[in-house]
C-alpha cells in the first residue's frame, strides 16, 4: 500500500501511531457519554469508570475525569438539610446495637430513616427500610403526614418481601415515629430487635444518611414533580429498577445491591456454608485499674 501510494513506511506508521490515541479517546468519549445519558448524569467519574471497565476497557479514573470535565458531563450535586427526627418524647428508647454488630449476611440489619421532599402545592415525606449488608431498599413509603403510619408501612412492606428470620435488628434515628407503641408492636410481633442511635449523631446510621443523599441528589432534585403520582411513580422507579437493579454501589465493590445479593446466595448454594446467617455482637469492657503497690484488691477491702 506505501508503494501503491508512493509514501514511505516510516511516514504511514509515523502518522498512524499519532492518530491512534485520538481514535481510542474518541472510543472512550462515546462510551462515557452513552453510560452518562443512560443513568441521566447521576453517575459521576468513579461509577463511570467502573461501568467502563465492566465493558472491557482499561482507562484510568483520572483520564475519566479529565474527559468528563472537557464535555461538561459531570454529576450535579446539590445539597439541602431539612429536620425530619423529633427526638423529643416520652418512649422509651433503645440501645445501640448496630454499631457493636459485624455484618456478615442479608436479614442481620436492617436500617431505617425518614426524609421530606417539597413539592409545588404539598409537602410529602418519604420512609425507607434498607438491608445493611447488601444497600438494597425492601421497603419504602409515601405519605403526607410524620405519623407512626408512615415508618409503619415501609416496614411492612419489607417484613412481607423479605420474611425474614425472627432476631432481625432494626436501627432507626431516636424519632418519635420508631419509639412509638405502634412501631415496637410490629417489630416485636415479628421478632426483631430495636436499636437506635444517639440523638443528634447521623454517623450512627450513616449508611441510610448516604442513601438518602443519593436519593435527593440523584432523582429528587433533578426533577419538578407536578403532583404525588407522578412523584410515587419516579420514586418507584429509581428504588425498585435503577438503584437496586442498575446503579453500581462502591461500597459493594462496584455491583448493584442486586446483584451482590444473587452472587452471596449463588456462592452459599455452592459452598453449603451457613456460616453468614448470623452476625456477631461486640462487648465493650471496662479496662482494669492498676493496682498500687502495696495496695490490697477492692475485692477484698472491707
Amino acid at each position: 500500500m506505501c508503494l501503491a501510494a508512493g509514501v514511505s513506511r516510516a511516514g504511514y506508521y509515523r502518522q498512524w501511531e499519532e492518530s491512534e490515541p485520538e481514535e481510542a479517546e474518541m472510543g472512550v468519549r462515546a462510551e462515557m457519554q452513552k453510560i452518562v445519558v443512560t443513568h441521566r448524569r447521576r453517575y459521576g467519574y468513579r461509577r463511570v469508570t467502573a461501568e467502563l471497565h465492566r465493558q472491557g476497557m482499561k482507562v484510568n479514573h483520572k483520564r475519566v475525569l479529565r474527559l468528563m470535565r472537557s464535555d461538561n458531563l459531570l454529576a450535579v450535586r446539590r445539597r439541602k438539610y431539612i429536620l425530619t427526627t423529633d427526638s423529643r418524647h416520652d418512649y422509651q428508647v433503645a440501645m445501640n446495637l448496630a454499631g457493636r454488630m459485624t455484618v456478615t449476611g442479608i436479614n442481620q440489619l436492617w436500617i431505617a430513616d425518614i426524609t421530606y421532599i417539597r413539592l409545588r402545592r404539598e409537602c410529602l415525606y418519604l420512609a425507607v427500610v434498607i438491608d445493611r449488608f447488601s444497600r438494597k431498599v425492601i421497603g419504602w413509603a409515601l405519605d403526607g403526614t410524620l405519623a407512626a403510619r408512615l415508618p409503619v408501612a415501609a416496614l411492612e412492606q419489607a417484613i412481607a418481601q423479605r420474611q425474614p428470620p425472627p432476631g432481625v435488628v432494626h436501627h432507626s434515628d431516636q424519632g418519635v415515629q420508631y419509639a412509638s407503641e405502634e412501631y415496637r408492636a410490629v417489630l416485636a410481633a415479628h421478632g426483631m430487635t430495636p436499636s437506635m442511635s444517639q440523638p443528634a449523631n447521623p454517623y450512627d446510621n450513616a449508611a441510610c444518611e448516604s442513601f438518602m443523599k443519593t436519593l435527593k441528589q440523584e432523582e429528587i432534585y433533578c426533577r419538578q414533580y407536578q403532583d404525588r403520582q407522578e412523584l410515587a411513580g419516579c420514586v418507584e422507579d429509581f428504588l425498585e429498577n435503577y438503584y437496586n437493579r442498575q446503579r453500581l454501589h462502591s461500597a459493594l465493590d462496584y455491583n448493584t445491591p442486586e446483584e451482590f445479593e444473587q452472587t452471596l446466595a449463588a456462592a452459599a448454594a455452592e459452598t453449603g456454608d451457613m456460616s453468614k446467617t448470623t452476625a456477631t455482637l461486640k462487648y465493650f469492657k471496662r479496662p482494669k485499674e492498676k493496682q498500687k503497690p502495696g495496695r490490697r484488691p477492692e475485692t477484698e477491702q472491707t
